[in-house]
């Protein structure tokens, strides 16, 4: 892997790899044990200063440097993640928690990001037309909207890092990034192998922190900072749209999700639990578009039940890195204390636990794979992310019920649908309010696509086409053109 930043410095800003200003850090902890990884610098409100200053310092000379240039940056940054996979892999699996295989399929997925995008940095688009009325000419030119600033979430540290800096440097704007606390080492890393691949100094400063408000303020107030990208809670993402008014900031939010999972009468079961498993467990369950409620129809309720209810059983939990794990720890003590108080909360309303795996004794952060039947409509975990590996399963015969049932939430980010007809699961799909559906899929996300959703869930569009215009300002030229 590129020369470590670890032990060089814990900030990233102009190149240099540099402790925080007032030389404050801060813990980052292993979920499967507890235990300390290792201390990070903790950066402040001067860092976060210097950031924009070092920022600003390259814009202009970012911005001019051909397209072409600026793709094979991003090219070789792809191989590079593909090089180095193992190795951030398992880095994932140390400061998040999550299951090796998991791990692993980030890094690949993190580095499509690098790929997809370095192809479209050739191809933003201008445009030359005629003036209805005549006399000139319209010219439509795209130009990067500047220093752009993202605070990015702890489930996903290497795609969600990925998926913003991609899009933002093949545009042309150079980056400040604030990693969550509890997994910065990734951010670094991802860093580190960016500079292997022949990023210029400046463009990309990475600020990991356990004091954000005094990182992120900074930014949303500095008016050379024209674009803010989010991921993460919805409340949050309230608070951080309130800051960014003030100076009309550029915004793209991607918050929280209640996914619906659906499975019709006519569900082909099998298909139906693999997709069930791919939607509520990836990533232990804590994703945001991770299918939170079911919706199963009673006519095949029993047989998806017990069919789910065995694989939920099957589920190996334990450490990241042993073999045969597949459902490592929760990020923190407070992600199973909130998954505990769902499930209580169910019960206590007439909710059983009909599957549970096994978790291992002695230390980490766990919370077995559940399955829960007979979920009131006034259960608290039908109306809130549970973010854990928790299911609880509801029952309906009337699509109409079932579908106002599914729209009945503040969230729209994501929902799934299993059914043998394609053409009732694309009428289905189209009312469901959601930014995407998974028709007959568990696994919905691509770098090639569109992801965003709804409602709380977030305003704009990360990945695919739309992506990159996220990055980009929309300039019209009128050029005088006299008729012959």
């Amino acid at each position: 892997m590129a020369k470590s930043p670890y032990g060089e410095g814990d900030l990233l800003i102009g190149g240099q790899w540099r402790p925080a200003a007032d030389g404050r850090t801060y813990p980052v902890h292993d979920p499967a044990t507890g235990q300390v990884v290792r201390e990070v610098g903790a950066a402040g409100e001067q860092d976060a200063r210097d950031a924009v200053d070092a920022a600003q310092a390259v814009a202009d000379a970012w911005h001019r440097t051909a397209p072409r240039a600026r793709a094979d940056v991003l090219m070789r940054a792809f191989a590079l993640m593909h090089q180095h996979q193992d190795a951030l892999a398992r880095l994932i699996t140390l400061e998040n928690g999550k299951a090796y295989r998991d791990a692993a399929a980030e890094v690949a997925y993190a580095a499509e990001f690098f790929r997809w995008f370095a192809e479209e940095a050739v191809r933003i688009g201008s445009s030359f037309g005629q003036a209805p009325a005549g006399g000139y000419r319209h010219v439509v030119i795209k130009q990067p909207v500047g220093v752009t600033a993202f605070v990015t979430p702890w489930n996903f540290p290497a795609a969600m890092a990925t998926r913003k800096i991609a899009p933002a440097l093949a545009a042309g704007c150079p980056v400040l990034l604030k990693p969550a606390p509890e997994t910065p080492l990734t951010a670094l890393a991802v860093a580190a192998l960016l500079h292997e691949a022949g990023l210029p100094a400046g463009l990309l400063n990475v600020l990991p922190t356990d004091r954000a408000p005094e990182t992120v303020a900074p930014w949303l107030t500095d008016e050379r900072v024209r674009k803010f990208s989010f991921t993460g809670s919805t409340a949050t993402g309230r608070a951080l749209l309130a800051q960014a008014a003030g100076n009309v900031v550029n915004v793209t939010m991607e918050l929280g999700g209640n996914a619906p999972f659906v499975v019709l009468d006519d569900a082909d079961i099998d298909a139906a639990v693999r997709g069930a498993m791919d939607a509520k467990m990836r990533g232990g369950g804590e994703v945001c578009i991770a299918a939170n409620r079911f919706y199963v129809h009673e006519s095949v309720a029993a047989e998806f039940t017990e069919k789910f209810g065995a694989a939920m059983r099957a589920v190996k939990a334990g450490p990241g890195l042993a073999e045969g794990v597949t459902l490592g720890p929760m990020i923190n003590p407070a992600a199973v204390e909130k998954i505990s108080a769902l499930v209580a909360d169910a019960v206590t309303k007439g909710a059983r636990v009909t599957a549970q795996g096994e978790i291992p004794q002695g230390g980490g952060w766990y919370y077995p794979a559940t399955v829960l039947t007979d979920v009131p409509a006034d259960a608290e975990m039908l109306h809130t992310e549970v973010f854990g590996p928790v299911a609880p399963l509801v029952t309906f015969t009337d699509e109409n019920e079932m579908v106002a049932a599914a729209n009945a939430t503040a969230y729209g980010l994501a929902s799934y649908v299993f059914t043998r007809d394609l053409t009732r699961g694309l009428r289905l799909a189209e009312r469901l309010e959601a930014g995407m559906v998974g028709l007959n899929r568990g696994l919905i996300s691509d770098p090639a696509a569109p992801f965003g959703g709804v409602k709380q869930s977030g305003i704009g569009r990360e990945g695919g086409r739309e992506g990159i215009e996220a990055f980009l300002e929309t300039k019209y030229v009128a050029l005088e053109w006299p008729a012959v």
